[in-house]
């Protein structure tokens, strides 16, 4: 009896949101792993799913690649873990989600996710990964305010923006982090950031690997500057780092230590949480 194989998806995206599958694709290669640092079966289906030269446009990944994405994902795995643990009917609200998988990996069952990504990212999406009765999809750029009108913040309310925000311009940042905070009081954002030197680099088109060449990416934050956040609005109030946790082999025994040795322990990539301050109490 011959099994019939699933029709292949092609996937034909702009620049900035096919970076969506630059990241699927080494997050598949680390989870196809048998000792991998983040298992992410729905990644490596998805690629076995699309139609697209994974490995001729972004080239071979010998290991590092995957695991350091893996272990950066890993870093917003585990603040959603924690806000579930907190707030288990919370609303997980992904800003330019791409085909990021976090939901079959961290979701506990109760949870509301919401994703908002522009329409021809939230349309391959919807075919790969059709959502489920607690999952939804909003077809819209992240910097369109209107989107915060169609998220219920009444359980809580978590926002990750992953591999996002350093396509956007500095003054589209900082007005998305004010409009968060100042829409969802007590909630709070997670998000990665590139240092300024990377961001010069792919602003000259100096980025480029194999058969690709990394999208600009107007805006840079060294991880020394992060407190520097809390001037988008009032509302901002925490702010702190997420490191990586875990490795395997020598980037397991050596990044705890490497991220802390200047200069990289200021001009590195990073995760950081922004808590965004509550309502003011009634007298």
């Amino acid at each position: 009896m011959t099994v019939q194989q699933p029709e292949k998806v092609t996937a034909d995206l702009g620049a900035v949101p096919e970076t969506a599958l630059w990241t699927l694709y080494h997050r598949a290669v680390e989870a196809r792993r048998p000792d991998t640092v983040l298992p992410d079966p729905k990644a490596v289906e998805l690629v076995e799913l699309i139609d697209y030269p994974f490995a001729d446009r972004f080239g071979a990944d010998g290991g590092l690649l995957g695991q350091l994405q893996a272990l950066r994902v890993a870093c917003f795995d585990r603040e959603v873990a924690d806000f579930l643990a907190r707030e288990p009917r919370g609303t997980v609200v992904c800003l330019g989600e791409g085909l990021e998988t976090q939901f079959w990996r961290v979701d506990n069952g109760r949870a509301q996710w919401v994703s908002v990504d522009l329409p021809e990212a939230v349309a391959l999406r919807e075919r790969l990964l059709p959502p489920g009765p607690r999952q939804r999809l909003i077809a819209r750029s992240v910097t369109d305010p209107g989107w915060p009108d169609e998220i219920d913040p009444s359980r809580g309310v978590l926002i990750t923006a992953q591999g996002l925000l350093m396509y956007l311009r500095p003054p589209e940042v900082r007005d998305l982090i004010a409009r968060c905070a100042e829409r969802f009081p007590g909630g709070s954002m997670v998000f990665d950031a590139v240092p300024r030197w990377f961001s010069r680099l792919t602003l000259t088109g100096r980025m480029r690997s194999a058969g690709y060449q990394a999208p600009p990416m107007p805006w840079g934050m060294d991880a020394g500057e992060r407190a520097k956040l809390r001037t988008a609005s009032p509302a901002v109030g925490a702010v702190r780092d997420v490191g990586p946790t875990g490795g395997r082999g020598p980037v397991g025994a050596l990044l705890p230590f490497a991220l802390t040795l200047p200069p990289l322990a200021t001009r590195r990539p990073s995760v950081t949480v922004l808590d965004f301050a509550g309502l003011p109490e009634r007298s």
